[in-house]
């Protein structure tokens, strides 16, 4: 296994740079593809969130794959090499495991605990899936990462550390008051119908929002959001007549520009002025997309209030951690040993097999040349005979192949495999052979 990951997060990296160095859905498929196409690599996925953007990937040569994967990451995100640079980090093999593994818990996310990211990963194996970029390694390491995840929020109460962004975000507007209470007798609106907008379209529709209008470029995605929140759906193009009437606005949407800006904001709050709905409470604006799609200098308009996820970033620094945070390390702690003993063991069963397939020839070489020396046997004689010959072969392997796994599976043990070759004269080419049906090819579903 040589797993590496290189990326950048709110932990490594100001908002500016990871609004700038955000992916677009529709661009992660050419990443991928860029990224198998390149030499140290034979395996691809991307994790791209409002708050991370990272590349996974099985290399055959450590540095080479930090230099292609960070050139790679800086051509498709448009931030030059050198300026991305200081703000990447590089994970490898089991770091890089364990790595994954805290993500998928919630233990890396801007709030700590939330489960959002969990959807974000299965979405991120789908993608490296339908690529074909994803082989054996990360197709376990993903899906193992998704049961570690889930296994954390069952047997802990991680939960209660950390909710998602949405209701962080909604939290911070309703400045202290209960946001069940802070929404009674509001509209909502909100911008975009992919999954955070999904969320927050629910969220906001369990919370008790009075009325709830959808907004998206594709009018049939908002009408089934809509369908699913007990909301409404309007065309992209209707949010600036539904800007005035709403109390509450998230918008989260994929667009390389700004969907508000602050002209746009200032005429919906004159608006709001003019029909006497301002003086209740400023204009409540969350922006969950990344790059943003409110115009930073919402800041500055009177009678709006922006939470966006620079701001976010800010109130999650100071949230206080749960104590499950330190039952969740242990979890993930115990899970990477075991994925990194099960993986290395791994490495040893197409050996293993090969050998036995070795042996197997020798026995039927054996019994051909018996079949010429001794004509005269019946066919029950013959089958006692292979039976007494196969199972002298199998009792002398079973304890060494049985060990060797063990010792494979334990840390340093990738070398096993390389011995038992060499003490069996074991031809390469058919351990290759045995191990072809786990490349790539023979995981494209």
């Amino acid at each position: 296994m040589s797993l590496l990951v290189v990326g950048l997060s709110h932990r490594s990296a100001p908002v500016s740079v990871l609004e700038r160095a955000a992916l677009a859905p529709e661009l992660r498929g050419g990443l991928l593809q860029d990224v198998v196409g390149a030499e140290p690599a034979t395996e691809a996925a991307v994790l791209s969130t409002c708050n991370r953007i990272e590349l996974y990937a099985d290399v055959d040569k450590f540095h080479a794959g930090v230099a292609e994967l960070s050139t790679l990451l800086a051509q498709h995100s448009g931030v030059g090499l050198e300026e991305l640079t200081p703000y990447l980090y590089v994970h490898y093999e089991d770091r890089a495991v364990h790595h994954l593994f805290s993500v998928a818990c919630g233990l890396d996310s801007m709030v700590v605990g939330e489960g959002q990211i969990l959807g974000q990963i299965k979405e991120a194996l789908a993608v490296a899936q339908a690529q074909h970029s994803a082989g054996k390694l990360l197709n376990d390491l993903f899906q193992q990462a998704l049961r570690v995840g889930k296994r954390a929020h069952t047997e802990t109460g991680i939960d209660k550390a950390g909710q998602s962004l949405v209701t962080f975000g909604l939290e911070q507007l309703a400045g202290g008051v209960e946001v069940d209470k802070w929404v009674r007798g509001k509209r909502a609106l909100v911008i975009g119908a992919g999954s955070m907008s999904s969320l927050a379209a629910t969220t906001l529709s369990r919370v008790g929002v009075t009325e709830l209008v959808i907004a998206n470029r594709t009018l049939e995605r908002a009408e089934r959001l809509a369908a699913t929140a007990q909301a409404s759906a309007v065309p992209i193009d209707a949010v600036a007549e539904e800007l005035p009437r709403a109390d509450i606005v998230v918008s989260c949407t994929g667009a390389t520009g700004l969907v508000l800006t602050v002209g746009a904001l200032e005429r919906a709050v004159a608006e709001r002025r003019a029909a006497g709905t301002a003086g209740m409470a400023p204009l409540a604006l969350l922006d969950l997309a990344m790059p943003r799609d409110i115009d930073a200098a919402a800041h500055r308009v009177e009678g709006a209030r922006l939470v966006d996820i620079e701001s976010l970033a800010e109130a999650a620094a100071d949230a206080p951690m749960a104590a499950d945070v330190d039952a969740v390390r242990g979890i993930v702690g115990d899970e990477v040993a075991a994925f990194g003993a099960a993986q290395r063991a791994a490495t040893i069963t197409p050996t293993v097999v090969a050998l036995r397939t070795m042996a197997a020839d020798v026995v039927a070489s054996e019994m051909a040349r018996l079949d010429g020396r001794l004509p005269e046997l019946d066919d029950k004689q013959r089958a006692e005979i292979i039976q007494s010959v196969r199972r002298v072969v199998d009792k002398l392997l079973h304890a060494p192949t049985v060990r060797v796994k063990e010792l494979a599976g334990e840390p340093g043990g990738a070398g096993y495999a390389d011995a038992l070759r060499e003490l069996f004269d074991i031809d390469p080419q058919t351990v290759a052979a045995v191990s072809k049906p786990n490349n790539r090819s023979g995981n494209e579903h």
